[in-house]
């Protein structure tokens, strides 16, 4: 893993830091979050773009929420985003999701692009006109492989273009512009990637694949050949691998781990609720399935606590370019994608265990199907097993602690929480 190059990053706002307002952003998630749980089961149903829960997002400016104040956004820290994620997931797992998408291509143009006078100007777009941005970084057969690119920059001159057959662009209709990954040029070496900014008047979507899926309805996933086309000032100052270290990789698992958490909190309160009509119509006497209810709220519990302790891990080294590009942190981040996944998707069964029959149907109050549904996407959305191999090396390199007094890295923290 490169650390050599250092470049400065902004510096990020963490808990505590964004000045008070006369209205909190969490305040305002919840009235989002009361919007999107009244259109969930319709955005489910009929993998719907969640429209009327985004167009609250934008009328309570949620979608320029992490912009710097100087540019015309709030300035509102990583916890704080993070922080919505979940009262979203608990709300919608789609909206929670397009949020969470949405907030990780943010990041990396906040960080990343503030040098560049263009990526600037954007960013005072996206405060004023609140734009929605997508991601596009699936492409071809690579599947999930985000960390290598089939389709090239072509330059003309000061002049752009790009053609790409991109597996999946979440909502990608939907969006105001795409921000996407893309070869440097025609000779460079499929890793050798760069981060591109196109505004929806520079480009077409040819529509190649629908989305019929299990879950994650309402995200609209589908395929599209890209044909875009721009200046060369769209195209970010730093080049992608450390974008992605730095930024999206951390801001991605934070977000969506979140996300997840919401959709698993949802379930177990449903559970809950369940459990306490059943013991009410039995005299006091709880229903058979009332121990899952317990499990899926320490399950719930210790996913929390993982988010949490990966955030202040974040947080504490935001800054430090090569502190981001470690093993340990590198390593750490993407494990609690892998961990936060199968912990939601196993507090999402437990609740359902703890529903029985009535958590099965979909026509109960206390269905749990939809959240199972949604949270079954989180071990595939970039696959564990591959993100497993690719962290193989780093496994067979590293040692147990010799102590349980001994200090632990994040990495190894990481995968006894796993276990």
């Amino acid at each position: 893993m490169r650390v050599q190059r250092a470049r400065a990053l902004p510096k990020l706002r963490v808990s505590g830091s964004t000045a008070p307002t006369a209205e909190s952003l969490a305040e305002r998630a919840e009235r989002v979050a009361a919007i999107a749980a009244q259109h969930a089961a319709a955005v489910d149903r009929d993998s719907l773009f969640p429209a009327d829960a985004i167009a609250a997002a934008r009328r309570e400016r949620f979608l320029s929420a992490a912009v710097p104040r100087e540019l015309g956004g709030e300035g509102a820290s990583i916890s704080e985003v993070v922080d919505v994620c979940y009262t979203l997931g608990r709300a919608c797992g789609s909206t929670a999701m397009i949020f969470a998408m949405h907030q990780t291509k943010l990041a990396a143009i906040v960080r990343h692009g503030c040098s560049s006078a263009w990526h600037e100007q954007f960013l005072r777009r996206v405060c004023s006109e609140q734009l929605l941005l997508a991601s596009s970084t699936t492409e071809g057969n690579r599947g999930g492989d985000i960390r290598n690119s089939a389709a090239p920059i072509e330059r003309r001159h000061a002049r752009i273009a790009l053609t790409r057959d991109a597996t999946v662009i979440s909502y990608g209709e939907a969006a105001d512009a795409v921000v996407t990954t893309a070869r440097r040029s025609a000779d460079a070496a499929s890793a050798d990637q760069v981060l591109v900014v196109f505004h929806k008047d520079d480009y077409t979507l040819e529509r190649l694949a629908g989305w019929d899926a299990l879950g994650m309805r309402g995200t609209c996933s589908d395929g599209f050949k890209l044909v875009a086309s721009g200046t060369s000032e769209q195209i970010l100052p730093v080049p992608y691998d450390e974008i992605h270290a730095r930024t999206v990789m951390p801001v991605a698992h934070l977000t969506w781990s979140s996300a997840w958490a919401g959709i698993a909190a949802a379930a177990a309160d449903r559970s809950r609720a369940f459990v306490r009509k059943a013991a009410q119509c039995g005299d006091g006497a709880l229903p058979p399935g009332a121990a899952h209810l317990t499990r899926a709220d320490a399950t719930l519990q210790r996913l929390r606590n993982l988010i949490g302790g990966a955030l202040r891990r974040f947080e504490a080294v935001a800054d430090d370019p090569v502190a981001l590009e470690s093993v340990d942190f590198q390593t750490g981040m993407n494990l609690l994608k892998v961990n936060a996944s199968e912990l939601a998707v196993a507090i999402v069964m437990s609740a359902m265990q703890a529903c029985g029959l009535a958590g099965y149907r979909n026509d109960s109050p206390y269905s749990i199907g939809r959240h199972l549904r949604d949270v079954l996407s989180s071990p595939v959305m970039i696959s564990n097993d591959r993100i497993l191999g690719n962290l193989a090396m780093a496994s067979l390199l590293s040692s147990a602690p010799a102590s349980l007094r001994e200090p632990t890295s994040t990495r190894t923290t990481d995968s006894e929480a796993r276990a």
